[in-house]
């Protein structure tokens, strides 16, 4: 809960500019604000700009035992709950106490497919219906130098895929086999875009709108 007053923070810091003159003065409470919703969550701008000039250590430094107390609190709080429960102040369904709410393991595996396609091809409709010919399985046959991103950029091992090449008109005709039209597995080889620089592009956007 936030202090009625600033006097009521655990402390306040107070800063100087002795170039300019320019003071500042926050208590820990909007110190730790500013970090929680301005330097993790980057919502509240306003708050990250009150606490701009203390800097990140200070912002941190608030925001620990606040974040702290709020968990003990909540712990605490939920003990209270239960025991109301039990007495039978409060009346509550039995199943709000035994939904999971965390994951306890912080590792896991899970089989799965994966299947590809086509930059383009039409997504299935459900995970019950059956795949349309243009998927094909993931394995460890891939040939991993087809699998680009939308920008063309390489989606598997970026430095030791082969390069997918595009076969000409006339490359195409003669691996099909005769009397076959165009299969499937042709259909498959995707150009290979040039592959944009997005960091270079973002800088030269940046500069371009600088006056």
């Amino acid at each position: 809960m936030a202090p009625a007053t600033p006097a009521d923070a655990a402390y306040r810091v107070l800063v100087a500019n002795t170039a300019t003159g320019e003071e500042h003065d926050l208590d820990a409470h909007r110190l730790a604000l500013a970090w929680i919703y301005g330097d993790v969550v980057h919502h509240d701008t306003e708050r990250r700009r009150e606490g701009d000039p203390f800097g990140l250590r200070d912002r941190f430094r608030a925001a620990v035992p606040l974040v702290a107390w709020t968990m003990v609190a909540t712990v605490e709080l939920l003990a209270y709950i239960e025991v109301l429960w039990k007495d039978g102040v409060l009346q509550l369904r039995p199943e709000v106490f035994d939904a999971q709410v965390a994951l306890k393991p912080t590792v896991w595996e899970e089989p799965a497919q994966v299947f590809f396609a086509p930059v383009g091809t039409e997504a299935p409709s459900g995970a019950m219906t059956s795949l349309p010919q243009e998927w094909l399985p993931l394995g460890e046959e891939t040939d991993f130098s087809r699998l680009q991103t939308v920008t063309g950029g390489q989606l598997l091992h970026p430095t030791t895929s082969a390069r997918a090449v595009a076969p000409s008109s006339e490359d195409s005709e003669a691996a099909q086999p005769e009397g076959e039209g165009n299969t499937a597995r042709t259909a498959h080889v995707i150009p290979r875009q040039p592959v944009k620089d997005w960091q270079a592009e973002l800088i030269e956007r940046w500069r371009a709108m600088q006056p």
